[in-house]
């Protein structure tokens, strides 16, 4: 571990060609056309989104004066707003935006669009899908598994699990996985897990992501020694398939209404639900702009109590190390280092930022020629603690 970390600027959404500059460019244009189409939303809700569309390829303005987050959003702006968009922290950015088509459907509003998720057209299309059916059909073999060889196969699936995000779905067809760990620390995972009495989940996706997810938190109540499970959720639709308290219940009554071992785990959920095992909640935190180094007090402390968190996918991963762009060889250990207890991220690749990387497989993937950090082939599991 190195004792003082390179000075890694933030990730800027400026660089012509960058990843953060395509999400901004192609992807976010491109979503607000998906939403526009999602629901039938009346005329004012469509001009409302065509007025983003122009906005976000000029400055970034502040939120109308009569939305109820304006003060909060005004002082977490203050260096931004007037700016361009591109010209911003990228975390920063994209988080904003996420509120500003928020309140362009009105979901904050008054009237019948309030708290109507925009992203659940998507949503529940990936939950209805036939070919999930399989899937969840193919669960009644766990059982007949091994010990080590169950907890591999759940962690796993969690772990590529997250390749289901919606978002990496906008604007181009997800590639044939490569299942390539870059960073392999399953071994210290499981042992952590094995050892665990509770366990904090921070969750990313809704829909094919969260139900492994689920699978594994119930593995752990069910079969380890974890007492309790937290599972962290968003306040709010963002970030197009973050799971939001709603996902949670969706996801649940997906695996509750399939047969054999899905509808038992559904069931076993439902009653850790009732007998505060299983505890979900969705901080506040998960809707601001910032990665965990300014975390509120509170949700430390949980972290802190927790034997182990467990933070999944490409967003919480930026929260994790920072939205900068560190050298990839830069210990996981010691950009973590804050966090005020064990941490282990399960994540597949699909943004810039990466640490941890050995030299010598950081050589091999950058000389592939290909788009390693960010066309989901690759993944990782990384631990500190």
């Amino acid at each position: 571990m190195t004792d003082r970390l390179p000075d890694a600027p933030p990730i800027l959404g400026d660089p012509p060609g960058s990843f953060a500059w395509d999400v901004l460019h192609r992807r976010h244009p491109a979503l607000i056309e998906q939403v526009r189409g999602g629901l039938p939303y009346p005329p004012d809700r469509l001009r409302a989104l065509d007025a983003l569309t122009e906005e976000i390829t000029g400055v970034i303005e502040p939120l109308d004066r009569d939305a109820h987050d304006r003060a909060t959003w005004d002082a977490w702006g203050a260096e931004y707003v007037g700016r361009p968009w591109p010209a911003v922290p990228f975390l920063w950015a994209e988080s904003y935006f996420y509120r500003r088509l928020l309140g362009a459907v009105g979901y904050f509003g008054p009237g019948p669009w309030r708290g109507i998720d925009p992203f659940e057209p998507a949503k529940s299309a990936e939950l209805a899908d036939p070919a999930l059916d399989v899937d969840l059909a193919a669960l009644d073999e766990l059982p007949g598994l091994p010990a080590d060889e169950l907890v591999a196969a759940l962690t796993g699936a969690s772990l590529w699990g997250n390749r289901a995000d919606l978002g990496f779905r906008i604007g181009a067809a997800p590639t044939e996985a490569n299942e390539d760990l870059v960073v392999d620390q399953r071994p210290r995972l499981w042992s952590l897990l094995a050892a665990a009495r509770t366990v904090c989940v921070v969750a990313d996706n809704a829909g094919r992501e969260l139900l492994p997810d689920l699978l594994l938190i119930d593995h752990l109540l069910a079969a380890g020694g974890v007492a309790r499970v937290a599972l962290h959720v968003k306040p709010h639709p963002y970030y197009v398939s973050d799971a939001t308290m709603s996902d949670v219940i969706a996801a649940l009554r997906r695996l509750g209404g399939a047969p054999g071992y899905a509808a038992a785990v559904g069931e076993r959920l439902r009653r850790a639900v009732g007998a505060g095992r299983l505890t979900v909640s969705a901080p506040d935190f998960y809707r601001a702009p910032w990665s965990f180094h300014r975390m509120p007090a509170d949700l430390a402390a949980e972290f802190a109590a927790a034997s182990l968190t467990v933070v999944k996918g490409d967003l919480n991963y930026r929260r994790l190390v920072g939205d900068r762009a560190w050298p990839a060889t830069t210990p996981f250990e010691a950009v973590t280092a804050y966090f005020p207890g064990p941490v282990a991220t399960l994540r597949t690749l699909k943004c810039d930022v990466v640490t941890g990387v050995p030299a010598e497989t950081l050589a091999a993937l950058d000389g592939t020629g290909e788009p390693w950090r960010t066309n989901g082939t690759r993944a990782l599991v990384q631990v500190r603690g």
